[in-house]
């Protein structure tokens, strides 16, 4: 026998015994964490392969999360850091919206404020290298590339960039700076006496931005306020305490938690709201969850408004993070929401049934419940008054609309939806800004004017249609074509506008076809009569 195989037999023995000694000590406990703790000895010091130690562990965590309810998590660093982003309010980076056409990056607009519009950089832009590493032409994936562009405050980075009718390449030395994350998608006046604000998320900075839209639309006149809340996966829970309360009286109950080693706490209105009196409407999905069922529960409890739409999505469960020292973190839930009238929010649910849980959504629509009311059906021993007029609302899952309006499956064309998963809309529209941005500009100097006489030219149809065909994606028959030009045309026309002004124009386009926002808009205008 070599002295090498002898040293790593002693070595394995040495091991060996150690792990045994150690195991040995330990189970004269009956305590479930040094059971675990054990298992995971064992497992590290005596499995016949190499073991990664710290996958071992999160594996286990996540073992365990999996068999407690839906919304129990476990996240490492990197996923925490990108959970945490867009709801911080910020990040750190060069500040450019941007988006890649054929391997290239192009800049679709700067951010307001921030380094890289201070500094000179244009929307039409292309960034094509950073530090001097060229990032176009080599298929550098998006999370690459943003990875070079965002560092943290205070540092300086050298971008390359080729700017239409330039000849020379161009270079900038950004300095990065916090660059703001907005969690108010739009805000705009969508008639002359009715406000718009649409929310995507509740973040930290929610409360201060629709203190903001709301000024600045009462400001315009508004006595009514369509409050969007569609799609809306909810976010932080103070920030939802803070937007009710801008809408409800001081004192009012906005929402209480409880759980089982929880005591109650609830969260009241303290006063000072900017819009405590005129109309609101609320507008919901399926996907409006959490904190923005939260307002909505408010608002209807109180028979503040009328909630519009379709069932939300029914998650009422409280989570506490719990950051573990690597940076990861545990999201246990540790109560329960409910409404001012004590409705609890949360959807039925089996521990341990994940992909039951998240076919939810998908699964109504085979009931047919987003296309019918009558196809959602509450038990008696779910229902509950609102505190002023004593409606009856249910309780049990989600917030059910006063009024509902029923998801309209044939408006998008397979063709269409096909033209749209594949980017092709996406990728067209960039082209047509990038080699008209000026003559637009100059052509339709407010976006009134734009929204009056723009109508989409025949040759950008023409390219979207032969690039379908290029990838396969053709209409069956000359109806489903004639069906989807007009709602193709206006969703181009919205993300023109769009990159040549900011999402409230999108959203002023997009909202004209919308049903949800349609029939709201009908009820405002029969109510006002």
């Amino acid at each position: 026998m070599s002295k090498r195989v002898f040293y790593a037999a002693i070595l394995w023995l040495l091991t060996i015994t150690t792990v045994q000694a150690q195991i040995k000590i330990k189970t004269g406990s009956d305590s479930p964490l040094r059971k675990l703790q054990i298992a995971e000895m064992a497992i590290n010091g005596l499995y016949v392969d190499s073991v990664n130690e710290q996958k071992l562990v999160e594996d286990g965590i996540r073992g365990m999360l999996e068999k407690l309810d839906p919304h129990s998590t476990y996240s490492t660093p990197k996923e925490v850091k990108e959970m945490n982003e867009p709801l911080q309010g910020n990040f750190e980076g060069i500040g450019v919206q941007f988006n890649m056409v054929e391997d290239t990056l192009l800049v679709i607009q700067t951010i307001n404020g921030g380094p890289s519009e201070k500094m000179g950089v244009l929307a039409g832009d292309r960034i094509v290298t950073v530090n001097d590493t060229a990032i176009a032409g080599v298929k550098m994936s998006r999370e690459e590339i943003m990875k070079r562009l965002r560092g943290p405050k205070g540092t300086k980075v050298l971008l390359g960039i080729v700017r239409p009718g330039i000849a020379d390449r161009l270079s900038f030395t950004i300095t990065r700076d916090k660059i703001p994350v907005h969690s108010i998608d739009a805000t705009y006046m969508i008639r002359p006496t009715v406000g718009y604000i649409r929310i995507g998320n509740f973040g930290a900075t929610t409360p201060d931005e629709f203190r903001e839209s709301l000024k600045k639309l009462l400001s315009q006149g508004m006595q009514t306020l369509v409050l969007d809340l569609q799609e809306n996966g909810g976010g932080y829970l103070h920030a939802a305490v803070e937007v009710a309360n801008e809408l409800l009286q001081r004192g009012s109950l906005i929402v209480y938690t409880d759980g089982q080693r929880v005591e109650r706490n609830e969260y009241k209105a303290h006063g000072g709201g900017l819009f405590t009196e005129g109309k609101v409407v609320v507008l919901v999905d399926s996907y409006t969850a959490s904190a923005a069922e939260i307002v909505s529960g408010a608002i209807q409890d109180y028979d503040r408004g009328i909630i519009v739409g379709r069932r939300t999505f029914g998650k009422g469960l409280v989570q506490r993070p719990i950051d573990l020292p690597d940076g990861s973190m545990i999201r246990l839930t540790i109560a329960h929401y409910y409404t001012p009238s004590g409705r609890c929010i949360q959807k039925p649910y089996e521990k341990g049934k994940k992909k039951d849980y998240a076919m939810d959504v998908s699964n109504r629509l085979k009931s047919g419940e987003l296309m019918s009311a009558d196809s959602v059906h509450f038990s008696d021993s779910l229902k509950y008054y609102t505190l002023r007029e004593h409606r009856v609302v249910y309780g049990g899952g989600g917030i059910m609309p006063d009024e509902f309006v029923p998801l309209d499956t044939t408006k998008y064309t397979r063709f269409h939806r096909e033209l749209a998963a594949k980017s092709i809309l996406i990728t067209q529209n960039l082209r047509y800004v990038d080699n008209h941005r000026k003559q637009l500009k100059q052509q339709y100097p407010d976006f009134a004017d734009f929204r009056e006489r723009y109508v989409i030219p025949q040759k950008l149809i023409d390219n979207i249609l032969a690039e379908g065909k290029k990838q396969k994606i053709e209409p069956k028959d000359n109806d489903e074509l004639q069906r989807t030009l007009p709602i193709l045309s206006q969703q181009l026309k919205a993300l023109i506008a769009r990159d040549l002004w900011t999402a409230d124009e999108y959203y002023a386009i997009m909202n004209e076809q919308s049903d949800v926002v349609q029939h709201a808009i009908k009820l405002i205008e029969k109510d006002n009569r």
